[in-house]
């Protein structure tokens, strides 16, 4: 008597089985069970990524392009704004800037007026300089509808995003496997 169902078919499922979340979008890797944010400000706080993605989120619309040109994106991109974050720690003072680092001791400093979205030089999808449009910095843990992998920064990288698509920012910025943000006076 034959199988109903051939037995590779059978393993595939079984195997695929649990690999995504009841949402629709793959689950979280378990490498990121222990990743932990430190906000560092008028005061510190530490926080799972759990918490980090039951904070309030926005979503649009990202494009990077390297320092040699590469294009990363586009991109549709999830996080939570780094104005939200700051406000955790005592928020961001006039003329002070926000300090993004990652474990392997890259940093990038965003000024205020580029965490109220200014200040930016943007592209077009051709890397022609174009005026920039409204922008938000914001610390992402999903990009287009799944979560982030280590090989793409994740669990959490900064992402420059806007309403408009085809808006190409600065890829130096978008900082990848952020552990800890700074929030520093004038």
């Amino acid at each position: 008597m034959r199988p109903l169902v051939p037995f590779s078919i059978l393993l595939v499922c079984i195997l695929c089985a649990g690999c995504a979340s009841p949402y629709g979008k793959a689950a979280i890797s378990p490498e990121f069970a222990d990743w932990m944010l430190t906000l560092n400000g008028t005061s510190e706080r530490n926080l799972t990524l759990a918490e980090v993605m039951a904070l309030p989120s926005v979503e649009g619309n990202g494009y990077a392009v390297s320092t040699v040109g590469i294009r990363y994106g586009p991109y549709r991109c999830r996080g939570v704004d780094l104005q939200e974050l700051a406000s955790l720690v005592g928020g961001i003072p006039n003329g002070g800037s926000v300090w993004i680092s990652a474990p392997d001791g890259y940093l990038w400093v965003f000024d205020d007026m580029q965490l109220r979205g200014e200040g930016f030089i943007t592209f077009d999808e051709n890397l022609k300089e174009i005026p920039s449009p409204a922008l938000r910095v914001i610390l992402m843990y999903e990009q287009d509808g799944h979560y982030l992998t280590y090989d793409e920064g994740g669990p959490l990288r900064i992402a420059i995003i806007s309403d408009e698509p085809g808006i190409v920012t600065e890829g130096s910025a978008w900082v990848k496997w952020v552990h800890r943000i700074d929030v520093h006076g004038t």
